[in-house]
């Protein structure tokens, strides 16, 4: 695996974490605003949810 690829997925996240604030700012900065609420358990479980997501869609796509 070379750097392309690595700069294509850091390009992919990118494009992705910039959609919801481009297309709605208002529901992009409530969701923020209450990750910033939460105790650091919760936003914990929030993380390991999203990169067990993430890898299980790497490892049935690979």
């Amino acid at each position: 695996m070379g750097w392309d690829v690595w700069l294509l997925g850091l390009g992919m996240v990118l494009v992705l974490e910039g959609l919801l604030p481009f297309l709605s700012p208002s529901a992009w900065r409530e969701t923020m605003l209450r990750l910033c609420q939460m105790d650091d358990a919760r936003l914990r479980m929030v993380g390991l949810g999203s990169m067990v997501a993430g890898l299980l869609l790497i490892v049935f796509l690979s």
